[in-house]
């Protein structure tokens, strides 16, 4: 027999190493089993292995345990890949008698996010010795007690389960009595002591027994009580229940001072011996807190709150013992009933803070689990988030959920969600409990810049100052950062088979456009430019807006007059009868103007004539009339000096000369207004040759003058300088160009070019020798007996060039 204990202790060893070390997958789960008690540091699994995993995912994912209670028990080493025993796993205090003792927990790990559940299954390990309340107790038995009596004894607890919980007792010594085990409906047992044989006070007052309770473990575990029996006289019959086994239920959070249930004993005993007392004799958990019996009637109180969820049930053993000090016991079974009083508890277990708004629908925003320490259907939870977010959850395992994108997000229309998590269990009335995460929209460059319109129109006046400013663009984008910075550019486009850009500039910053040249409304009066608005983002974005430029006119043009015409340089004779009547169309004067609108608009009226009485003419249509009757008097030969004006502001105007010949004899006529003509053109040449002659003269005259004054002024200034420069070097005189406006492909931009100029000692005698373009300076530079001036000098520079 020896033996054979010694190889079955043998033989379970390596058979517990691998009951513990045994893992399997469970619709993608992992199980383990560990024996409890098992030191710091022991090995579990190789979780890296039994999940597939690669070492170096555990390490990118962050791998970590996130378990719902408070303590953890287990811990991940990421370098190994492994499980490993983090706190002291006692089996007894995690699950009390409850099978299997199972210890849940996830693997968590990120970029993507992931998780796997974990289940260890706490195997027993015979750690516990049965053991009793009391050290000894105190049975006080008439001596009349028959053989086969019960008397009620404690019973041993033991907090193993399985084959490592209480199996048998064992009672030394037997001269009198034995035990009685009995099991209960309930799969309990309880311990009778049995009277063999009958007492005798009067041979033996007192016993002592000693009572051992054995459990089924390897190796086997024993606790012991003392039964100390009191021999009395007479009062044989103790106390017996109307129930072996009370069952009551009882809500939570009940009222303190209720009544819960009476229990009574009955004994068949009279007068003082039927007098009974009720008290506790075991309660399980802590019951004693909790519950209070009366003494006398045997009510079972409330006196402290009952938590469901500390405890869903309690045993009570109730004894009852008359005046013999004869016990009856029972036992009283509370269940606890859950009532919905406990909240929902959400964890957000990975939760990130901004998301890009191109992320695509079922993006993870945040992985959460939800726990309600309520039972049935007071601790299902259902999770939702609030309305119209473009978010929803998504049940991966019960109690756990993945918020994810629900469709498109547009950072532009918002640019940051408050997402209320809410979670509500299904209890009467249900409770809830609301998490809120606040997440960042981060900006993509998804939109472009627009304009205020499509089109503009703007006017510049004709004969502009090249340079000027004439409108402004603004275009706006509403991504943020770079992506909403935006530059202007004008697009390559032609105007009358010339680029854009050589009409009109932009700054690239502020879109304002200015004219690179100046317009005139004759040769253009309209054209089109496009301007483009590009963002900074990537890939940039861009959008364009076309702008009628209409040139507005100027009266910078003098009328021409097209009818009648010059012969010669001479008007050609126009001729009347006399016998016309009054309003008697004599001629009409046509002319014109290239100008436009009121610029354009020509009035007509004569000036000078040799009768003003004769003749008028149209205002506005130029039309030359009679004023009257023509009488022998008139003169034959007539001659008007009309003036066409136009409406402009200063008004332009020209002449045209009408000569008339009224007679009723056309050759006649004919002859006469040649005559006229040429003593006209006669006196007319030596007018001419005379004025001519005189601006000759008087132009010489000016001429010599300034020549003159410009010598001697040149003189003056040569012999000043030469006795201020020991040298005698002439000086630089400076010279400032003007400015042009240079204009490339989009030109907005100014350049000022000045001239260096360089003399010799013996300039002053000889023409300029260098003449170069520099950016303008003040500096100056000294080179082989050559003074070398940019820009501006004054007279201490000169000094210091010559020395």
């Amino acid at each position: 027999l020896a033996r054979m204990l010694q190889w079955t202790r043998i033989t379970q060893v390596p058979f517990i190493i691998v009951f513990a070390v045994y893992a399997f997958v469970v619709n993608g789960d992992v199980r383990y089993s560990i024996p409890e008690e098992k030191a710091r540091g022991s090995f579990i699994g190789n979780i890296a292995k039994d999940l597939g995993l690669s070492d170096q995912r555990l390490k990118s994912g962050r791998a970590h345990i996130y378990t719902e209670g408070r303590t953890e028990y287990v811990e991940l080493n990421v370098m190994k890949g492994i499980l490993v025993v983090k706190e002291r796993i006692d089996r007894e205090q995690i699950c009390g008698r409850k099978t299997p003792c199972l210890l849940n927990f996830q693997i968590v790990l990120e970029n993507p996010m992931e998780f796997h559940r974990v289940t260890i299954d706490v195997v027993d390990v015979n750690d516990n010795s049965p053991s009793f309340l009391k050290k000894n107790i105190r049975l006080e038995i008439s001596e009349s007690s028959l053989p086969g009596a019960l008397f009620s004894l404690p019973s041993a607890v033991d907090s193993d389960i399985g084959v490592n919980t209480l199996k048998s007792y064992t009672l030394t010594p037997k001269d009198h009595f034995n035990l009685k085990i009995e099991t209960q409906t309930d799969g309990s047992s309880s311990v009778n002591l049995v009277l063999e044989t009958p007492l005798d006070r009067e041979k033996q007052e007192e016993l002592v027994l000693l009572l051992t309770a054995f459990d089924g473990g390897e190796p086997q575990r024993s606790g012991t009580i003392e039964i100390n029996i009191i021999v009395l006289d007479a009062n044989d019959n103790p106390p017996v229940f109307t129930q072996k086994i009370y069952k009551v239920a009882v809500i939570e959070n009940s009222s303190i001072g209720s009544v819960l249930i009476k229990v009574q004993a009955n004994d068949a005993d009279k007068d003082a011996n039927v007098q009974i007392k009720y008290f506790f004799a075991h309660v399980t958990g802590n019951g004693k807190d909790l519950f209070l019996i009366n003494s006398d009637s045997g009510e079972i109180n409330v006196i402290c709150q009952i938590d469901f969820e500390n405890r869903n049930m309690y045993e009570i053993t109730v004894e009852a013992k008359d005046a013999g000090s004869l016990v009856g016991s029972c036992k009283v079974v509370i269940e606890v009933i859950d009532v919905n009083d406990n909240a929902p508890l959400i964890n957000l277990m990975s939760v990130s803070s901004q998301i890009s708004e191109d992320a695509l629908p079922a993006t993870v925003v945040a992985m959460i689990n939800v726990q309600d320490k309520d039972s049935g259907r007071n601790g299902k939870v259902s999770c939702f988030v609030n309305n119209n977010i473009p978010f929803k959850l998504i049940s991966s395992l019960n109690n756990f959920y993945s918020l994810q994108t629900d469709g498109f997000l547009d950072r532009e229309k918002v640019s940051q969600y408050n997402i209320s998590i809410t979670a509500k269990d299904e209890g009467d009335p249900p409770l809830s409990a609301t998490q809120t995460i606040t997440l960042q929209i981060s900006d993509v460059n998804d939109n472009p810049p627009k304009f205020d319109k499509e089109s503009y129109a703007t006017q510049i006046m004709e004969n502009n100052a090249p340079g000027s400013s004439f409108f402004s663009v603004k275009a706006k984008d509403v991504d943020s950062g770079l992506n909403s910075r935006i530059s202007y550019f004008i697009a390559e486009t032609r105007i009358n088979n010339i680029s854009a850009s050589s009409f009109v500039s932009i700054n690239i910053d502020e879109g304002v456009l200015y004219a690179v040249r100046s317009f005139d409304y004759e040769q253009l009066s309209h054209f089109q430019v496009t301007v483009t608005a590009k963002d900074r983002g990537t890939p940039p974005l861009s959008s364009c807006a076309i702008i009628d430029v209409y040139v507005q006119d100027q009266n910078d043009n003098h009328p021409e007059v097209l009818y009648p015409l010059l012969n010669k340089g001479s008007p050609v004779a126009e001729f009347i009868p006399r016998s016309a009547d009054v309003g008697y169309l004599v001629t009409k004067v046509v002319a014109v103007d290239k100008d436009s609108g009121q610029n354009s608009w020509l009035s007509y009226k004569i000036v000078k004539a040799t009768d003003l009485t004769l003749f008028e003419i149209g205002l506005h249509n130029g039309e030359l009339r009679t004023l009257r009757q023509i009488t022998e008097k008139d003169s034959t030969k007539q001659r008007l000096t009309i003036l066409v004006e136009d409406s402009g502001q200063p008004s332009h105007s020209a002449t045209i000369y009408v000569n008339i010949a009224v007679t009723d004899n056309f050759a006649l006529a004919i002859s006469e207004f040649n005559d006229f003509s040429q003593e006209k053109s006669s006196d007319g040449d030596i007018k001419f040759y005379l004025v001519l002659s005189l601006v000759i003269v008087s132009l010489l005259f000016v001429i010599f003058l300034t020549v003159l004054i410009f010598l001697k002024f040149h003189k003056w200034r040569r012999s000043k300088l030469f006795s201020e420069c020991p040298n005698g070097t002439l000086p630089v005189i400076p010279y400032y160009p003007p400015r042009y406006a240079e204009v490339g492909a989009t030109g907005t931009l100014c350049h000022v070019y000045n001239y260096e100029v360089c003399l010799t000692t013996d300039s002053g005698k000889s023409e300029f020798k260098y003449i170069k373009p520099l950016i303008q300076s003040t500096n100056y530079k000294v080179k082989q007996n050559t003074c070398c001036f940019r820009g501006s000098y004054n007279l201490s520079d000169f000094n210091k060039c010559v020395n």
